[in-house]
């Protein structure tokens, strides 16, 4: 059975993508999660990855004797290995749309990233106005994104982006549940879409586990004390 090495699912994002992706497609696999304690080269969660994973970080994905790290290499795994779960369109062009917005979200945003952690049990409208009035880089990732999944469901007819659930809504779940958090606004079609994605089993089943963790996480926190 496949083996995913995930972090905290209030904060990990990364790990979020691949977990939802196969959840939602119905792959089995087990879950392997390693508390966030710190990053350091003696921290427990560092201890525990081991010789498993050459970045030293998650998401992690163990196939019998064979690992792959990074999200989006785990989502192009998963792909190959299950051909007939079109976890990426059909269509060529569709397809190749699918991996480009999967691939800038995988390497652009840094704004949003930055100034908008992914924390789901939180919910900090207050912090978001104050970056949306502030930060400049912000609102342009919010525009590009909300731009991109505009022309989406407009050519594609929804429900998902593309139509069908696949890769390119498992890797933007985890911005979704930026924009809830943070309240960030987006316009009714986004918003329902963003609602439809949260009501997606294999993301509904995330958030209720990050709901149910408990685990304040003071360095992952910059905007909130411990209770």
């Amino acid at each position: 059975m496949l083996k995913l090495y995930i972090g905290n699912k209030n904060y990990s994002s990364w790990s979020m993508r691949p977990w939802v992706l196969l959840r939602q497609a119905g792959i089995e696999f087990e879950e392997v999660q390693l508390r966030f304690d710190s990053f350091s080269g003696d921290s427990d969660f560092k201890r525990r990855l081991g010789g498993l994973a050459p970045a030293g970080k998650v998401p992690l994905l163990v196939d019998g004797d064979f690992a792959v790290w990074d999200s989006l290499a785990i989502a192009e795994y998963l792909a190959e290995k299950f051909p007939d779960l079109h976890l990426w369109p059909r269509d060529v062009r569709a397809r190749a749309r699918a991996r480009s917005i999967c691939a800038e979200m995988h390497s652009g945003f840094g704004a949003l990233r930055s100034a908008c952690g992914m924390n789901i049990e939180a919910r900090l409208p207050e912090v978001g106005a104050i970056v949306w009035r502030d930060n400049a880089g912000v609102r342009a990732d919010v525009g590009r994104l909300v731009t991109m999944w505009q022309e989406l469901l407009a050519q594609h007819g929804g429900p998902m982006l593309f139509g069908e659930f696949g890769i390119a809504d498992a890797y933007f779940a985890p911005v979704v549940m930026r924009f809830k958090t943070y309240v960030l606004p987006a316009p009714a079609v986004i918003t329902a879409w963003m609602d439809r994605v949260c009501a997606l089993p294999g993301v509904k089943a995330w958030i209720d586990a990050a709901l149910a963790e408990h685990d304040f996480i003071e360095f992952e926190e910059p905007y909130r004390l411990a209770r």
